[in-house]
């Protein structure tokens, strides 16, 4: 089979978009990536980070052994015959079918009828081409932009045949596509056989009259060359390119101290390359090759003795074991409200300031964290719905593969970044979620929960996360908005952590910087974390809140009339982008921080609005 680079894409988009089974369109042809048993693994240089290394075996087994971040180009100028020039992941043309934009022949590019005209130097131009056009030699060949897919996690070519002929036909001669009439909607689109003459329009394949138009699923998944036995969902068409095509599954962690010193940390993070070790002599072995790979950095500024001194401690049990903890979020609270955190390490560095005098009463401390390491894992992807966020495991959705068994294995990648950590009063937040009023409000966000999630015939009596979560959760996103309008980040580059336990009396929020590259570590955000600064940005975030362009609408929106998951927000006022947000703008409700139109008695930073 010939081989071709066909386009790139950055190595975090293999994560977030194009990872395993996704589609990239890219601008001549469309592709779809292999599984991860088909990657070089040689060219997938190891991450370390234990803590996300065991969140990943509890989904996935005890057979994962590494995190590693998918391969990459060190050098542009390769010539693209070397073997440096063909780094990258193997992807196939998918879908099968193409259409000749001349002549409008539609057909699978395996019986012959197109041919591939690759440029090596130029990739982004290959494509395929219709050799014997009627209507002119050559003619570019385009994707078909019609697909199956089914919430299994399963995806297929659009049954042309089928679809013409309204079901199983000996007919099986040759489709063409044509299109009437001015607009490209669907009922303008339409599939014609030679044979027989029979057309239809791809208006029939959508909707609930495309559930009686299409045929069952056959369980493919492409991207592994295999076929489930049985899969009793009912497929729907998807154009090529929509995004519920594929939604990654993550795990991410922050890198955080979790050990007294940086040596006993870097055990720790690295024990997969020490706990064979046997001598001082194999130490030396492993930290020169660690070095040179550019892995574990700091491991090469310990002497050797000092390096198998602590690896006997750790294999006596001489050191505490962390990793086991099956709650990602605890440790990171524990070092980050600790009386003496973390000041200078290799991906932490943290500094504490004083509280914006004006809010003393509603915030317990601020932490400005200058250095900051975030590692995400892909676990698996879902295609058609999009996966629930829950903190229970065990309600994770059906994931589809991303190789062939069970993966020893798993793409991750680290960004480096600064944030600002912000702890509430617990005295103060406790009050507040214990009122009448809140409490009133609460039953109505967690009626709207409950039907959310009967809607999706989910239990709808767990992974409802409480009052607090919300509350929480709505001043990261208006803080989120003021910040981006002034730390000179993009504002979808801003995430956000929210730390909302009742029961572990945690109520913190953490909006940090998230880049792939050193542009996330520039400073911008750190200076807006300092109180004199940070006041006036809460104090500007909520003013805004009051009123939102689309009030009254807004702040009368009931969640329990429309089975929706937040009260009062919209993109107007407090959504914010897709990737900022670690609940898919669910959950949303300001009038929880400030009095709106429609509640006055829910503010939490009603008093604290009012002195300043």
């Amino acid at each position: 089979m010939s081989t071709h680079a066909v386009g790139q894409v950055r190595p975090s988009q293999l994560l977030w978009t194009y990872g395993p089974g996704a589609l990239i369109d890219l601008p001549n042809l469309s592709v779809i990536t292999m599984g991860l048993d088909r990657w070089d693994i040689d060219r997938c240089p190891p991450v370390e980070e234990a803590r996300l290394l065991d969140a990943v075996r509890r989904v996935l087994g005890a057979q994962v052994s590494h995190l590693r971040m998918p391969p990459f180009l060190n050098d542009e100028d390769a010539s693209p015959f070397s073997a440096e020039g063909k780094v990258g992941v193997p992807v196939r043309p998918f879908p099968r079918w193409l259409r000749c934009v001349r002549c409008g022949l539609l057909s699978e590019y395996d019986l012959g009828l197109f041919s591939i005209k690759a440029n090596p130097y130029r990739p982004e131009q290959t494509h395929f081409v219709h050799t014997n056009c009627e209507k002119g030699a050559n003619a570019d060949a385009v994707p078909a932009r019609f697909l199956l897919a089914c919430r299994n996690g399963h995806l297929d070519d659009f049954p042309w045949h089928w679809f013409v002929h309204a079901g199983p036909s000996p007919c099986i001669g040759s489709l063409r596509f044509f299109e009437r009439g001015a607009s490209l909607q669907t009922e303008n689109l339409w599939v014609k056989c030679d044979t027989c003459g029979q057309s239809r329009s791809l208006v029939h394949a959508f909707g609930r009259e495309g559930q009686d138009n299409l045929p069952a699923c056959r369980g493919r998944h492409p991207h592994l060359d295999k076929y489930d036995s049985i899969c009793e969902e009912q497929p729907r068409a998807v154009l090529l390119g929509a995004t519920n095509s594929w939604f990654p599954i993550t795990l991410s962690v922050l890198a955080i101290p979790l050990e007294k010193n940086q040596l006993s940390q870097l055990i720790l993070d690295g024990w997969d390359y020490f706990y064979e070790v046997e001598s001082v002599d194999e130490v030396k072995i492993v930290v020169k090759t660690l070095t040179k790979a550019n892995s574990l950095p700091g491991i090469d500024k310990f002497p050797a003795e000092e390096i198998w001194l602590a690896i006997q401690d750790r294999k006596d049990g001489n050191t505490a074991e962390h990793v086991s903890d099956g709650d990602i979020k605890g440790p990171e609270w524990d070092v980050l409200i600790s009386p003496n955190p973390p000041t200078d390490w290799p991906h932490f560095l943290s500094s504490e300031v004083a509280r914006p005098d004006a809010y003393k009463d509603a915030l317990d401390s601020v932490l400005l964290l200058e250095r900051l390491r975030e590692v995400n894992a892909l676990i698996g992807y879902t295609r058609v719905e999009a996966p629930e966020e829950s903190a229970d495991e065990d309600e994770r959705p059906p994931m589809s593969d991303l190789c062939k068994g069970k993966p020893n294995w798993v793409p991750a990648g680290e960004v480096h970044g600064e944030g600002i950590f912000i702890r509430f009063n617990e005295k103060a937040i406790s009050q507040w979620e214990s009122s009448d009023a809140v409490l009133l409000r609460d039953q109505k966000i967690e009626l709207g929960h409950r039907g959310w999630r009967n809607a999706r015939g989910l239990d709808p009596e767990i992974s409802y996360p409480g009052i607090r979560y919300t509350m929480l959760h709505t001043f990261s996103h208006l803080l989120i908005r003021e910040l981006a309008l002034e730390c000179g980040y993009n504002a979808a580059s801003i995430r956000e952590r929210i730390y909302a336990d009742k029961d572990n009396k945690m109520a913190g929020v953490l909006v940090y910087t998230a880049a792939a590259d050193s542009d996330g570590t520039l400073g911008g955000l750190v200076d807006l974390g300092r109180p004199e600064s940070l006041g006036r940005l809460i104090e500007q975030a909520l003013n805004r809140a009051k009123v939102c362009s689309s009030d009254p609408l807004c702040s009368e929106h009931n969640p329990n009339e429309d089975r929706s998951l937040h009260a009062s927000a919209c993109h107007a006022c407090t959504f914010v982008a897709e990737t900022s947000c670690e609940r898919g703008n669910r959950y949303l409700d300001r009038a929880l921080l400030v009095e709106t139109f429609e509640c006055k008695d829910t503010a939490f930073f009603s008093k604290a609005t009012k002195n300043t």
